[in-house]
């Protein structure tokens, strides 16, 4: 609807009546706004800059929110665009954060790769799981997708504990381009340790052990970091290389501390004495906030200029055509249970995303992050924002996100003090335990009332408004 010319302005070609931004004017408000995003962590207190002008909390805050619009945009395109109800999906989510995190612990993979890994293997488990979708639809497709928020998450805590953790939290190594070649070449011996600092915030130390063939018992290597502590081999910054007999070949750490630390061999009764070789290498660490921002905000604003563009292809038509009228679509020779699939996996791929951008922008994940109600949140957030809609997830990702970490907040303390007078009969400590669930509902219940078709329906109103302007009316 707001996809419209200004008044006075016609097209020539059907190239230009195809395009996204139909003026220059259009493009341009939409690159300021890009490079508005990319200079804000560039005002934070942790900027190299040093401005201090705004809080790191904006960042991480915008972060988190671009991570959730991933999310929601791909609901969005199986709710939104095909009709199809999912309440599983942060347990897709949840694939897609522990598949990277699994990756990247045990099998050594870099971020760049365990990323669209497991957002694929995330999409083939959305598969699965749309396989219901044949016989049955609406509510009753609902209760089906429910079944992955149940199922997942109990997969990941008891048969997969081993790998995930279980109920407890499973740390994530941060990604990183490198390492760069070695700038320093050391030899490690039993008496002879290495000591270094190191602890840049942006190129970290990358610190390798090489150790020469043996048949025998190797010596442990040992390395201890800033606070004293020796680092076991399990930690997530440690990556062992085994050789072709099963003996440990070279040992890499991320030295991504700030401090003093020491690498050395320390050899035990049995062990064979035998020099090591020790190469230290800068690799470029997106440990930081603000590392990360430049890493989610970019992606997430490409996966929704990849969704816009799908809806515009045929298969995205195919998508609406079901959702509109399924029959109707079935005989104009559409496969409705093909294009239903499409539409899972497509969902489930983004999620993927999403859960691997969680896992590694907070460097440790729980179980607790992708329950039921997250399901229910990215729901809720979808339909304030505007189902159907490109902006959709974008609008009610930050809507959400703003009013329970800024309205919220800001509300509390004076509802906590009127509350209890108005209902004395309630316990205090239940009235300001309701607050936050209260003023979310209500906050649902005014949005399905007053704006049934979300912000994003009200936007595009307001721009065809501006648009055509005097005669808005």
């Amino acid at each position: 609807m707001a996809n419209l010319n200004p008044a006075g302005v016609f097209d020539t070609s059907y190239a230009q009546d195809l395009r996204i931004d139909r003026t220059p004017r259009d493009k341009l408000w939409k690159n300021l706004a890009f490079i508005a995003l990319l200079l804000l962590p560039l005002l934070s207190h942790s900027s190299p800059l040093g401005l201090a002008w705004i809080s790191d909390q904006y960042v991480s805050l915008v972060a988190r929110v671009a991570i959730f619009v991933i999310a929601v945009q791909g609901l969005n395109l199986l709710v939104g665009y095909t009709g199809q109800i999912s309440l599983g999906h942060g347990a897709f989510m949840a694939v897609g954060a522990y598949g990277s995190a699994i990756l990247a612990r045990e099998l050594g993979f870099s971020f760049w790769v365990a990323l669209p890994v497991s957002a694929l293997l995330t999409g083939a488990v959305g598969l699965v799981f749309g396989l219901p979708s044949l016989r049955v639809k609406g509510f009753y497709l609902a209760m089906a997708t429910l079944a992955a928020q149940f199922i997942i998450p109990w997969a990941l805590r008891y048969p997969m504990a081993d790998l995930t953790g279980g109920t407890r939290p499973l740390s994530v190594p941060a990604p990183i381009i490198g390492p760069f070649a070695a700038y320093a070449e050391d030899a490690l011996g039993i008496d002879d340790p290495l000591q270094f600092t190191a602890g840049d915030a942006y190129f970290v130390d990358v610190i390798t052990v090489v150790l020469p063939p043996h048949t025998g018992k190797a010596p442990r290597i040992e390395i201890i970091n800033p606070s004293g502590d020796v680092v076991p081999y399990g930690d997530v910054n440690v990556n062992l290389l085994m050789d072709g007999y099963g003996n440990l070949h070279s040992l890499s750490y991320i030295a991504s501390k700030h401090g003093d630390y020491r690498v050395g061999l320390v050899a035990e009764d049995g062990d064979e004495d035998m020099p090591a070789l020790v190469r230290r290498g800068k690799a470029l660490s997106f440990a930081s906030d603000i590392a990360m921002y430049y890493l989610i905000v970019p992606l997430a604003v490409l996966l929704m200029f990849v969704a816009r563009n799908i809806i515009r292809t045929r298969t995205g038509r195919a998508f609406i055509s079901v959702r509109d009228n399924d029959l109707a679509a079935e005989l104009l020779g559409i496969n409705v249970f093909a294009t239903k699939l499409r539409a899972f996996f497509l969902s489930s791929v983004y999620a993927g995303v999403a859960g691997c951008l969680l896992a590694f922008e907070r460097n440790s994940l729980a179980l607790q992050m992708f329950e039921l109600d997250v399901s229910i949140e990215m729901l809720a957030m979808l339909i304030i924002g505007g189902a159907g809609f490109p902006l959709g997830a974008m609008f009610g990702v930050t809507f959400i996100r703003l009013l329970q970490e800024a309205i919220i907040p800001t509300l509390r303390p004076l509802l906590s003090d009127w509350l209890p007078q108005l209902f004395p009969f309630i316990d205090v400590v239940n009235i300001t335990s309701a607050i936050n669930p209260i003023l979310f509902g209500g906050a649902l219940m005014l949005f399905l009332v007053l704006e049934p078709r979300g912000i994003a329906h009200r936007w595009e109103i307001f721009k065809v408004a501006w648009k055509i302007r005097p005669y808005s009316y």
